[in-house]
Order: C-alpha cells, then sequence, then structure tokens
C-alpha cells in the first residue's frame, strides 16, 4: 500500500509540474510576443465605448427615436458584451484588451452587482401581487387559479379584458373577499377596499385606478396602472411619447396623495428608465432593495426586461420575486412589505 500511495504521490507531483510548467511555457511565450501590446486595440476601444455608454447612458439624447430610454431599458444586458470581448482578446493575446476590458467590468459590477445578490428577509405584514393577464389569455380561469394560489393578501390585475372580467371574479372570488375593476385594471383583498375610484393618465379609456385598502396595521392607498406600450420601429425608433405622459401624469396623481402607498402594475418600462422618473424618483422598487437577482418578468419565455413593477413609498421592503409562468406573455411578481 505505501508503495502505490507513493506512485499516486510522485504522479500528481509529476503531473503538478507539467501543469505548472504548461503555464510558464504559455506565459513565455506572451511576455516574449512583441505584439502582444499592439494587438487587440479595436477590442480595448470597444471596451472603453462599452465603459462610456455604461457610465453615461443618461447623457444619451432622447429626441433621437428616444435612443436614451431604449439602451436604459435594457442597460443590464450590456454586461453580456464584457465575457464576449475576453474571449475575442484572449484568442488575439492582447494584453492591451485584456487590461481595457476591467473598466466596463468594474462599471457593471457597480451599476448592477448589488441586484446579483439575495436581500430577502423574512417576515413582513402585506403581501402584493401584480399580474399583466394579458387580454387575448388562452387560460384565464387558470391563470387567476394561480394567482389566488400565491396566497397574496392583495392583488392587482392589469390588461383585463371585458368579457373576460366575470371569470377573473368567478375564479378569485373564493380567496378574496373584496375587489374592484376599473376599466381594464382590477384590485382584489383579503381587506376591506373603500373609494375605489379611476385615475386618469391620459389615454381616453381607464387603465389605472387607486383604493384604499384596510389592513390589520393600518390604510394603505393601493395604485395599480397599466401604462402605455411601447414599440420599436425601424422608421420611428422607440415609439414611448404616450407612455411617457402618462407617466408623468401618474407621478402627479401619486404627489398629491398623502397617504402610505403602494403601485403596482405594468408600467412598460424600467426603473433605468429616465422618462418614468415622475413616478419611480419618489417611490422604492421593492426588488430593487428586497429582491433575489434582477426580477425580469417580460417576456415570459424568456423575461429580459423588468417592466412590471412593485414600487412603495412610506412602507419598508422585505423581500420581492417573480411567481411562475401562466398563459401571460407577462410573469406575475410579488413583494411583502412592512409598516
Amino acid at each position: 500500500m505505501a508503495r502505490v500511495d507513493m506512485a499516486e504521490t510522485e504522479n500528481g507531483g509529476a503531473g503538478d509540474e507539467r501543469s505548472r510548467s504548461r503555464f510558464r511555457t504559455a506565459l513565455d511565450r506572451w511576455r516574449g510576443d512583441r505584439g502582444v501590446w499592439r494587438r487587440g486595440v479595436f477590442l480595448a476601444a470597444c471596451a472603453v465605448l462599452l465603459t462610456l455608454l455604461m457610465v453615461f447612458h443618461a447623457e444619451i439624447p432622447n429626441r433621437i427615436g428616444n435612443l436614451g430610454s431604449l439602451t436604459e431599458t435594457f442597460l443590464p444586458w450590456l454586461g453580456v458584451c464584457v465575457p464576449v470581448l475576453l474571449v475575442l482578446a484572449l484568442l488575439r493575446r492582447s494584453a492591451t484588451a485584456l487590461i481595457a476590458l476591467l473598466l466596463p467590468a468594474v462599471v457593471w459590477v457597480n451599476l448592477f452587482g448589488g441586484l446579483v445578490t439575495d436581500k430577502s428577509a423574512a417576515g413582513g405584514d402585506l403581501t402584493v401581487v401584480t399580474h399583466n393577464v394579458n387580454a387575448d389569455n388562452p387560460d384565464p380561469e387558470g391563470t387567476a387559479r394561480q394567482i389566488a394560489g400565491s396566497g397574496a393578501d392583495v392583488v392587482a390585475l392589469e390588461e383585463l379584458k371585458g368579457e373576460m372580467v366575470p371569470v377573473y371574479e368567478r375564479a378569485l372570488a373564493g380567496a378574496y373577499t373584496y375587489h374592484s375593476v376599473q376599466g381594464t385594471v382590477g384590485l382584489w383583498s383579503t381587506y376591506p377596499l373603500s373609494d375605489p375610484q379611476p385615475v386618469d393618465i391620459g389615454m381616453g379609456w381607464t387603465r389605472a385606478m387607486r383604493a384604499t385598502v384596510a389592513t390589520p396595521k393600518g390604510d394603505v392607498r393601493v395604485y395599480v396602472a397599466h401604462l402605455p406600450s411601447v414599440r420599436v420601429k425601424l422608421n420611428a425608433g422607440f415609439t414611448a411619447n404616450q407612455r411617457d405622459n402618462s407617466a408623468d401624469l401618474l407621478g402627479e396623481a401619486i404627489a398629491d396623495d398623502r397617504e402610505r402607498i403602494v403601485l403596482l402594475g405594468d408600467l412598460n418600462g424600467t426603473m433605468n428608465d429616465r422618462s418614468l422618473n415622475a413616478v419611480t424618483a419618489q417611490m422604492r422598487s421593492t426588488q430593487g432593495a428586497s429582491g433575489d437577482g434582477f426580477g425580469f418578468s417580460w417576456p415570459a419565455s424568456f423575461p429580459m426586461a423588468r417592466i412590471d413593477q412593485i414600487l412603495v413609498r412610506g412602507m419598508e421592503p422585505v423581500s420581492s420575486w417573480t411567481l411562475p409562468e401562466t398563459k401571460s406573455d407577462h410573469l406575475p411578481i410579488a413583494a411583502r412589505v412592512r409598516f
């Protein structure tokens, strides 16, 4: 046995020596390669450009096709460029490009590193869920049952087609005693609702509402909103003017409200999008404050952006997460908050 152990030790030592030898050979080859600093200048320039794009995204003008808002909607995905450039730099054996890549890597971690970690905690006083159920949902009853199974105290639904409202009402009646539907948005609650009313966001029909929920810990004003959709067109760019105007009106309504507030809904924009500042500047994102990961909610088949939001004011986010996929093109999202 001692002889076998010795052989294994000797083989392991030889293997380690060979690995170190290969590493030293590769390192010496890099050191001896005079072009290692001259190659990859274009890749280094791309890394610097990527860094500038992330640092100064707020300076990208919206005058041309709302390019600034489009960039900010998918801003976290710019980080994907870092490993791509890293592979290319290694293939090119470019020390210049490798060093330049430190810049976008550090900036991305500074901007979004905090979202990668799990910040959720136990406890909380109120659980809320919001879901854009999709007007063309082929299984509204099944979707409603899934949402009821979440155990949320308060549920907001958006994109409610008129003829489907009774289906959602029947499916949710067993779990939620109180509810109100205003236009294409609705609010369901286990606690009493009072003063439900539409909120004008300048669309000509009702896609936003508010009501007061009487919880055991006190009243909460709950807003539900579905801001206008945005489009990306070759001839017009990122068309979001109507959404931006509606966001301003929603922000004004919230600013005039002195109550403890929860905003639930599909804002068709991310927290990074400057055009939603009228709303986002005065509220906290539960995902940003207490979520696990980015919490992307759309499209449900391959989520790339969190355009569905739970925002609070006068309350403390405890945890925030996405729920399993339904028959909608959005994922439901949930949060728990503390008074």
